[in-house]
């Protein structure tokens, strides 16, 4: 976990992949625990530390993440991220490339419970939510290519299953069709950059998450045009 950004309302994490945000099955211990006891050392605080997750990544991933630090910074987040007003780009390393260089995605996605799974339909189906994305062909290796994503609705593991869709999985994700796994459980999919107007103070925060430290995200990010 790396802070990088605060203020008296907000607090934007660089997740590390196998992080999780919130409590699971597992009893590992989620990074709002670990953030509410991050403040609480920090600032000398008595008593409970508030820390309200405003939106999650799944485990495998990485990247940026914010939580706020206040019940009205809460509450004004979840609005922004309801209405649209969130600005959330991803990088995503695929072995394909995409039928087109650049495009937008419209699927109908039903989520499984029981084997944790999403499911991508063309088509409206009763129960599917309907998600949206537009992507980028961004950079490539002689085996890899980095793709930008931009999220337009927020479904569960919706770029994973969209770009699985269209013959391109993430690099690492078994779940969704990728042939080897990453030697950490990580996938290759990075929350990388975010936007939004502050919900308190109305300025403007635009936070670009570091590139991960590994030989391949740092040769394909030195590729992008």
């Amino acid at each position: 976990m790396e802070v990088v950004y605060e203020d008296n309302h907000l607090l934007v994490v660089n997740k590390a992949p196998g992080e999780i945000v919130q409590g699971d099955k597992t009893g590992d211990e989620p990074l709002v625990e670990t953030l509410k006891r991050w403040l609480k050392e920090k600032y000398d605080k008595p008593g409970n530390v508030f820390c309200g997750v405003v939106h999650r990544l799944d485990r495998p991933v990485g990247g940026l993440v914010v939580f706020a630090k206040t019940s009205k910074a809460l509450t004004r987040m979840n609005d922004l991220f309801r209405k649209g007003e969130v600005e959330k780009t991803y990088w995503a390393i695929t072995r394909n490339v995409p039928p087109e260089p650049e495009g937008t995605l419209v699927h109908y996605i039903t989520s499984v419970e029981r084997n944790n799974k999403s499911y991508a339909s063309l088509q409206p189906k009763e129960g599917a939510q309907k998600a949206v994305l537009k992507y980028r062909h961004i950079a490539s290796s002689d085996r890899y290519h980095l793709l930008e994503v931009r999220l337009l609705t927020g479904r569960k593991h919706q770029i994973r299953v969209q770009l699985s869709s269209i013959g391109c999985p993430i690099k690492g994700d078994l779940k969704y069709g990728d042939k080897r796994s990453n030697p950490d459980g990580s996938i290759s999919l990075q929350s990388h950059h975010i936007r939004f107007i502050h919900p308190v103070s109305g300025n403007s925060i635009d936070i670009t998450a570091p590139v991960p430290d590994d030989n391949l995200w740092q040769a394909l990010a030195g590729e992008v045009r």
